[in-house]
């Protein structure tokens, strides 16, 4: 276990180390501003990319292998994808006979609401249909 953190660490530094390559030429003014890049800057900058890169895939390989030590130690728990919920069958659909005879309560109440034009109102208040035919 110790190993594999030191590869890590490691493998970090390497990245660091490939990052401070490639601003180098830049920060340290070896590199001409506003010029095309020389040999050199180009030579620190690929060999920096390389080294970060390198270091980066490093760095991801031993940190998997200390998750993968956790695991076989027990210290961490692997979660286990939920298999996905059966779907819910659907409810056979009501008859157009069915859902007439369930409206049609509905329906007679709304006609006699239409019908009498205000005698039974809540408050004194008119229907909306009576309101908007006084405007």
């Amino acid at each position: 276990m110790i190993r594999k953190f030191v590869g890590a660490v490691a493998a970090a530094l390497a990245v660091l180390a490939g990052l401070w390559l490639m601003i180098a030429p830049f920060a340290l003014g070896s590199q001409p501003e506003d010029a095309d890049w020389t040999n050199t800057t180009q030579s620190e900058f690929f060999t920096g990319l390389g080294v970060a890169v390198v270091g980066l895939i490093g760095a991801i390989c031993f940190v998997l292998a200390i998750h993968e030590e956790l695991v076989v130690r027990g210290l961490v728990a692997v979660r286990q994808r939920q298999p996905e919920p059966e779907p819910v069958p659907v409810a056979p659909q009501a008859s157009s006979a069915e859902l007439a005879s369930l409206l049609a309560p509905l329906v007679e109440a709304l006609r006699e609401d239409m019908n009498n034009s205000g005698e039974h109102r809540r408050n004194g208040k008119a229907s909306l249909v009576g309101v908007e035919d006084n405007r």
